[in-house]
């Protein structure tokens, strides 16, 4: 039989296998070699909507379960959540660098939190004065820095922090949609919910397909498509859908179920601290005093908020709420 303390032991290790399968969808811009970001991109959502195409008839009882409405919902957030999410990402990390995209991402769990405040206030806002103002001087540090680093020939600074926004409005939207759904869910239909939401994603590629390539913007067709040439482009868009649509929720699941949520909602933000450190190894540098310092702001804001939020709410409920499943 788990003691407890192996419980949090094997929690916190899945919490960390979660966190790390996610920050992949950061590293994107870095591995297509001589083919561009929508080529990989492509590949990645069209693996994703076959991977959920094979959930869904794994799961076709639960299927059965969901109304059309249900099912035409939960591949649009698919569309939302996992296509145009990581397509925002990808671009904020392409124009702004490998800091300033998940330091704002790393905000997502307490603006979350403070939304669900705002509905059903149940904290005084001056008790989150603090960690407030350790994210908005983090979000500083890390813009302040974002701007004097070198960028590419693609876009400035400015494009990568509009990106940034874009992708956390559009992961509150989907959280917003998702738990309003999941509120009239079945409770058995999770496996095919998410399968669902994969072939969104690949049904939502395979329609931008025509557009993308009429505006020659996929190096494929040109360089070529047979393993020699595009193999590392296929095995890091299987890697990537794979870890952060199947793995990674599988992993937090089974974390949340092992760990209160005051600590797995902290967990969570070491998405961003896995993100950070991954761009930076792609860049072959070390953060500057700037960059670690605004991270550390963002995490040290994050933590306290919600440590704040979830022991003023639910003190002994165990976690169960889903984290980014960013694809």
């Amino acid at each position: 039989m788990p003691t407890p303390h192996s419980n949090t032991l094997a929690g916190v290790s899945l919490a960390v296998v979660a966190t790390l399968s996610w920050a992949l969808n950061f590293i994107a811009p870095y591995v297509t070699g001589d083919y561009t970001i929508y080529d990989l991109m492509v590949i990645r959502f069209l693996i994703a909507g076959a991977l959920g195409v094979g959930v869904m008839m794994f799961c076709r009882a639960q299927l059965r379960l969901l109304r059309g409405d249900q099912q035409v919902l939960g591949a649009s957030l698919g569309v939302i959540g996992y296509l145009g999410y990581s397509s925002c990402i990808a671009a904020g990390v392409i124009f702004a660098g490998p800091v300033l995209t998940p330091a704002f991402i790393g905000m997502v769990p307490v603006l979350q939190a403070l939304l669900g405040n705002a509905t059903n206030k149940t904290l005084q806002w001056r008790r989150l004065a603090i960690p407030l103002v350790f994210l908005t001087g983090g979000l500083l540090l890390s813009n302040i820095s974002s701007i004097h680093q070198p960028l590419n020939d693609h876009g400035s600074w400015l494009t990568g922090v509009i990106f940034s926004i874009g992708a956390v409005l559009l992961w509150l939207v989907f959280s917003w949609l998702n738990q309003g759904a999941l509120d009239n869910l079945p409770a058995e239909t999770s496996g095919a919910w998410t399968g669902l939401m994969m072939v969104g994603a690949g049904i939502g590629a395979l329609c931008l397909l025509p557009a993308v390539h009429a505006l020659d913007l996929l190096k494929l067709p040109s360089l070529g498509f047979g393993i020699s040439l595009a193999g590392h482009l296929y095995a890091w868009g299987l890697a990537i859908a794979l870890m952060s649509s199947v793995v990674g929720a599988w992993a937090w699941n089974a974390a949340s179920r092992r760990l209160p949520m005051v600590l797995s909602g902290q967990l969570i933000s070491l998405e961003s601290l896995f993100a950070t450190l991954l761009g930076l190894l792609f860049h072959h540098r070390l953060p500057t005093l700037p960059e670690a310092a605004g991270l550390a702001g963002v995490l040290v804001g994050v933590v306290m908020a919600v440590r704040i939020i979830l022991t003023s709410t639910v003190p002994d409920k165990s976690a169960c709420a889903a984290g980014p499943c960013h694809d």
